[in-house]
C-alpha cells in the first residue's frame, strides 16, 4: 500500500542540526583520511584556530566545514562527550 504524504510530519530541528554536523565531520574525516591526513589532528587545528587551511578542499571538505559554525561544532562535540 502507499505511503500517505499528506500527513503532517514534526521535525526536530535540534536533532537535524546534530545529525548534519555528524555527518559534516564524518564526510570531511574521510576525505581528510584520504588524503594522508590526520583527521583528529586536522579538524582540532581548524576548530582551535579556525583557520580552514587545516581542511584539505579534497572533495569539498574545507566547504563542507563550514557550512556550520565553528562553534556550533565545538558545542555538538562537548555535548557528545559529556553524554557518554
Amino acid at each position: 500500500m502507499a505511503k500517505d504524504n499528506t500527513q503532517t510530519r514534526v521535525f526536530n530541528s535540534e536533532e537535524l542540526r546534530r545529525e548534519v554536523i555528524k555527518n559534516n565531520l564524518h564526510t570531511v574525516a574521510k576525505a581528510l583520511d584520504e588524503r594522508g591526513y590526520n583527521p583528529v589532528h586536522q579538524i582540532a587545528g581548524y576548530l582551535i584556530s579556525n583557520d580552514p587551511a587545516y581542511i584539505s578542499s579534497h572533495k569539498g571538505a574545507r566547504s563542507i566545514i563550514q557550512q556550520v559554525d565553528r562553534d556550533e561544532i565545538i558545542e555538538e562535540l562537548v555535548k557528545s562527550y559529556l553524554e557518554k
